[in-house]
């Protein structure tokens, strides 16, 4: 990883002025996520020091709002409101909300079709539902999950215009590949991931979010992306306890995972998932980063980081792919679940080569956590 810019420091105003692009008299809204959603009532969350996502939420957005980026930007509203927890990455959002006055609203009636920008910032990332209802209600958003100190200062104080222009220049890098093949290095083994992009134009994430069309976006952004089509082989997956499994691939879906080091008991419960809910183990995204930020210690800023890959698995309906909640066998795990690879992330794993397949041409994109030339050259055009 080459070292980071220098970043100026955060500004409300500037991120949704460059975000959004709003308009004079649009209406902002806040979501934030809580275990009891009645602690919005009189702010009583700010209590609990085990909510620093939240804490965040209130302090910087919540009072920044009110205390001079409504009039600044010419917006109205400014509300808060707190859903319960889901529990999961992009699992379907609760029926129901509360706001600072402790009443129960009703998310679809009262909230949704009333604002023209939400931003939700929350434990779970809640992208997919959100793109969802925006495209049904109209409205603009970004979802903000796991948000510190350090996005802060980096990922959300960074210019968005010229992160959509980096991260175009690496989209037209990728875009129209007809796959990829990714080669891991794990505990003397050396597997191999093909995933099958079938000549599609590569998407990204680029943090703008503006003008008529109802959009979500996901801050902070700096990524390009595929669903893919298909995917072949084995990839290893360092679970959140440490356990390393090797994931065999066919079909596009993992069928099985296998111990390689850690806890059997971890690894079972896994195939037990694949055995009940096949959909879980589908993979629904191949994404790259595209930005030069610091490590976060959250995946929603360090999978954006250049030189960094990461692979997805269940619902992709958000990103364009056919993957919706009704498919699974149960609600509770139609999640979309991000598996970064990255030196922090997963120190035994190395990415030993990712290369592009396009028009019979194998081009070498990352090698060993860094991007190669192919890359550095399109950043640099």
């Amino acid at each position: 990883m080459e070292s980071q810019p220098s970043f100026p420091p955060f500004s409300l105003a500037r991120l949704l002025r460059t975000t959004f692009a709003p308009r004079a008299g649009e209406r902002i809204g806040l979501l934030i996520d809580l275990p009891e959603p009645g602690q919005a009532r009189e702010l009583a969350f700010l209590k609990n020091p085990d909510l620093p996502i939240q804490r965040l939420a209130h302090d910087v957005f919540y009072q920044g709002l009110h205390g001079g980026v409504l009039a600044e930007l010419g917006l109205t509203g400014g509300e808060l409101f707190a859903y319960r927890i889901t529990g999961g990455s992009n699992l379907d959002l609760p029926a129901t909300c509360v706001d600072t006055q402790g009443r129960e609203l009703i998310l679809e009636r009262d909230i949704y079709p009333a604002y023209q920008i939400l931003l939700c910032i929350s434990t779970f990332s809640a992208t997919a539902p959100l793109t969802a209802f925006a495209k049904r209600y109209g409205f603009r958003g970004a979802t903000l999950h796991g948000l510190n100190e350090i996005i802060l200062r980096s990922g959300l104080s960074v210019d968005y215009d010229e992160v959509s222009r980096q991260a175009e220049k690496l989209r037209l890098a990728l875009t129209r590949a007809d796959r990829f093949e990714i080669e891991f290095e794990v505990l003397g083994r050396s597997p191999t991931l093909t995933i099958f992009t079938e000549g599609q134009e590569a998407q990204k994430s680029h943090g703008l979010c503006r003008g008529e069309n109802p959009d979500v976006a996901n801050l902070p952004a700096g990524e390009v992306y595929f669903v893919p089509h298909g995917a072949e082989g084995e990839f290893p997956m360092r679970y959140a306890d440490g356990t390393l499994g090797l994931m065999t691939v066919r079909g596009g879906r993992i069928q099985q995972a296998a111990l390689l080091r850690g806890s059997a008991a971890t690894v079972a419960t896994h195939n037990a998932l694949l055995a009940s809910d096949p959909l879980t183990g589908e993979l629904g995204e191949l994404g790259f980063g595209t930005q030069r930020l610091p490590v976060s210690g959250r995946d929603i800023q360090d999978e954006k980081i250049l030189g960094t890959l990461h692979v997805a698995t269940g619902r992709s309906d958000h990103l364009g792919g056919h993957l919706t909640p009704d498919k699974f066998a149960s609600a509770r795990n139609a999640t979309h679940d991000d598996i970064l690879f990255a030196p922090h992330k997963t120190p035994e794993i190395n990415v030993r080569a990712a290369r592009m397949i396009r028009a019979g041409v194998r081009t070498v994109v990352l090698e060993n956590y860094q991007p190669a030339s192919h890359l550095t050259n399109a950043l640099a055009s």
